[in-house]
């Protein structure tokens, strides 16, 4: 009896040594990914103190301008390409950081038009110091961007996504974004509140992908598990204007009964609204859109748009500015590995004061615009 006692004790001590290193490891795993979430929170903190204030002129001289390549789908009707690209410029010269730009543009579903600029950049690679890519669909683009990420001869940034894949083999530098998933939060809370339980409604969504992922199927799950709200169709429409004028035509004739139309951009939500309006429909219709750019927020003040998560929309392109100017003072160590700008929802139930308050700062750098 002592015997198999002893024995189990030192089975169970034998055991207990070879695990506890396991244990430990993966405590010290544990604590580590904490460590490090801590610290990119502390980061992004200090980062987007930067980037609303005002701006420092760098304290380094340099012989040559920076040069920067920029590949993204800025020929599309969303104005958030071209306003975060002049709200860079314009930070950069307020850096007084010298720079020259090259600009490979595409609409959102020419991915292999992007491919094509993405080859021309790799032919090129000692003309850049840095890459700045805005996929038109992050999966569909991962092989690009590990191709640029790749390069030793720049630093890649990523625009309007912040979802790194860990299985990639190489990895941009920064991610500059504004979470599409928190948009979807904050747009369902306020629906919510405002509609109630119980509301039928439609989705123009956008290319499957996680861009839409987090926009659309985001909203209604939460809309869903929140309010119990009945999803009674969804189209995708490609993010094209065009797109969203045939998703309601698709809701009217066969869903009538619908009080709420979700539209996953800016593009859809024209085609959208513009439909609702030869339809006459518009005044029995809840319609939000996406990103709250001006052509949105001039919607909401004529009041054929009910509301959009709307971004503070130059928040990224100072931040990716104020990065070029910390990778070259050699303090990239500040730059949090995902940038997110400020996202809040505007509406029809605002004041035009409080629509053009909002504005102002959304656009502080690229201007407030009435087309």
């Amino acid at each position: 009896m002592y015997i198999r006692t002893l024995s189990y004790f030192c089975n169970v001590f034998l055991l207990t040594f070879l695990t506890f290193p396991t244990f430990l490891s993966a405590y010290d795993t544990n604590q580590t990914r904490l460590e490090k979430a801590q610290d990119e929170q502390e980061k992004l903190k200090a980062f987007q103190l930067t980037v609303t204030a005002e701006a420092a002129p760098i304290d380094v001289k340099l012989k040559d301008p920076v040069r920067i390549a920029i590949i993204y789908p800025s020929a599309d009707i969303s104005d958030f390409w071209v306003r975060n690209y002049t709200a860079m410029t314009k930070r950069l010269m307020e850096l007084e950081l010298p720079f020259v730009i090259d600009q490979y543009t595409s609409r959102q579903i020419e991915h292999s038009l992007q491919t094509q600029h993405t080859r021309t950049v790799l032919n090129n690679t000692n003309t850049y110091d840095f890459v700045i890519f805005g996929p038109s669909e992050l999966e569909l683009q991962s092989n690009n961007i590990q191709k640029l990420a790749a390069s030793d001869k720049f630093k890649t940034f990523i625009w309007a996504f912040h979802t790194p894949n860990p299985s990639w083999e190489h990895q941009p530098d920064a991610w500059f974004d504004f979470s599409s998933a928190m948009g979807a939060e904050v747009l369902c809370n306020y629906v919510v509140a405002r509609l109630g339980n119980g509301i039928e409604f439609a989705a123009n969504r956008g290319i499957p992908g996680i861009t839409d992922t987090q926009r659309s199927q985001g909203f209604i799950d939460c809309v869903e598990e929140k309010a119990n709200w009945i999803n009674n169709y969804e189209h995708f429409g490609q993010y094209q204007k065009l797109g969203g004028s045939d998703g309601v035509k698709l809701f009217l004739d066969n869903f009538p009964e619908i009080e709420m139309i979700h539209n996953a951009n800016t593009a859809m939500t024209m085609g959208a609204v513009d439909t609702l309006g030869e339809a006459n429909k518009l005044a029995d219709m809840f319609v939000t859109g996406w990103g709250g750019t001006a052509k949105e927020i001039e919607k909401i003040k004529l009041g054929e748009l009910s509301a959009t998560p709307m971004r503070m929309s130059d928040d990224l392109g100072v931040a990716t500015a104020e990065s070029i100017k910390l990778h070259i003072q050699k303090r990239e160590g500040d730059i949090p590995e995902r940038y997110l700008g400020r996202i809040l929802v505007v509406h029809d139930e605002m004041t035009h004061f409080e629509l053009d308050a909002y504005t102002k700062e959304a656009f502080r750098y690229s201007g407030i615009r009435q087309d």
